[in-house]
């Protein structure tokens, strides 16, 4: 696992870090783990699209699906028979 070292940090926020890590239980190693966790997830949870905007998007450069004329639905015949 790595080591990271974090210079010239502002000693305000070093107490509110100190503080946070009181309340929440951790050490402040732990509480940097746990804040730089978070904000990685969430932004990765930011890049996550749904199958409709992804569709959506792939097709933006073609003019896209928004003004796609669809042919009306018509009735289709009876299922086939089929014998034994």
């Amino acid at each position: 696992m790595a080591t990271l070292t974090i210079r010239n940090v502002d000693p305000e926020l070093q107490k509110r870090l100190r503080v946070r890590a009181a309340l929440n239980g951790r050490s402040m190693e732990a509480e940097l783990r746990h804040i730089l966790k978070d904000v990685l997830r969430a932004h990765d949870d930011e890049h996550e699209v749904s199958l409709a905007e992804s569709i959506r998007r792939r097709f933006a450069p073609f003019g896209g699906v928004d003004d796609l004329v669809l042919p009306p639905r018509e009735a289709v015949g009876e299922p086939p028979e089929f014998k034994d």
